[in-house]
């Protein structure tokens, strides 16, 4: 008895061990570091990621709520070019541009102004002919190519990390990527990911405004929002989500430009499907804008035209 207790301890002095210099990885990656801890594993590292507001997650259109109070939301410095170069970094996980702050959204119901302090992408992978997409959110179960997330920080917090000190700290833009035609707001950041090939790589290139990396202002009507946490640990719940509805287009061969750079040193694995599963809502709501709805005249005119046909079709 005596025995199997010492056995006993022994494990889980070692698991104790083994999780204390144990990280995190993607399930991509566990093929080529099996000790790693994978998503379904991050819980064990950092326990707020078994929270109950956990992202990413799977848009269901029909059960989704129209908030009136979702209108627009404003874009600040948006499409101002900035002075200070742009750091491209790898950071074994995705491909980061860490930002000056200048730029800040606010209105859409966000309650306060929060300042962009980086962009960063998720992927999927090309098996022979076809892309498998990476994005981490989907609607109604579909998903697309890539994902870009735009992460803003409270505008009164120094950094990401005391912006966590906060309920509702963050505040991330996601936008779709989806396989069209090639996308040239694209190429000089794409270009860079020959300098950041392997983890720790880091490079600056010229700074753009960063709407020229998304849709046109006009087309940023139509959105999703809930209440979730940041996709890679430590999974901080007090994230406020807009998903847009309108994708951003970038070619096949600009999308599969991302998995030229590696997880980690020479001879690893190929950086692709870098992304989380989606997560349980828990009786969370996913609210969409009031731009989602036609407006009033825009129904009127969508009723004459639906007249006008019925009475075409009926006097032939």
């Amino acid at each position: 008895m005596e025995l199997l207790f010492l056995v006993l301890f022994a494990l889980h002095i070692l698991k104790r061990e083994a999780l204390a210099v144990s990280h995190w990885c993607y399930e991509s990656q566990k093929y080529e570091d099996p000790l790693c801890q994978g998503p379904r594993e991050w819980y064990q590292i950092y326990a707020t990621c078994k929270g109950e507001k956990q992202s990413p997650i799977n848009i269901v259109t029909k059960n989704v709520v129209l908030d009136k109070s979702l209108n627009s939301l404003n874009f600040e410095g948006y499409d101002v070019k900035g002075s200070s170069t742009w750091d491209i970094e790898n950071n074994g996980h995705t491909v980061k541009v860490t930002l000056d702050t200048s730029a800040k959204i606010g209105g859409g119901g966000l309650g306060r102004k929060y300042k962009a302090a980086e962009f960063h992408f998720h992927w999927g992978v090309q098996v022979g002919q076809q892309y498998l997409p990476g994005s981490e959110h989907s609607i109604d179960g579909e998903k697309q190519a890539m994902e870009l997330h735009i992460v803003h920080i409270r505008e009164d917090a120094s950094d990401i990390e005391a912006a966590k000190k906060y309920a509702n700290g963050v505040a991330v833009l996601a936008f779709f990527i989806k396989i069209e035609e090639e996308n040239r707001n694209y190429t000089s950041l794409i270009s860079e990911l020959e300098n950041i090939k392997y983890k720790g790589q880091t490079a600056q290139m010229e700074p753009l405004p960063l709407s020229s990396l998304i849709p046109p202002e006009e087309d940023l009507g139509r959105y999703y929002r809930y209440e979730g946490s940041l996709t890679t640990p430590d999974c901080y719940e007090g994230v406020i989500w807009t998903i847009f509805e309108k994708p951003i287009a970038l070619s096949l061969s600009q999308i599969t430009q991302f998995s030229t750079v590696y997880f980690d040193g020479k001879n690893s694995t190929p950086m692709a499907e870098n992304f989380r599963p989606v997560q349980f809502l828990n009786g969370r709501e996913v609210y969409r804008s009031s731009a989602s709805i036609l407006l009033p005249t825009a129904k009127l005119l969508l009723s004459l035209l639906m007249l006008t046909y019925i009475l075409s079709s009926l006097c032939q």
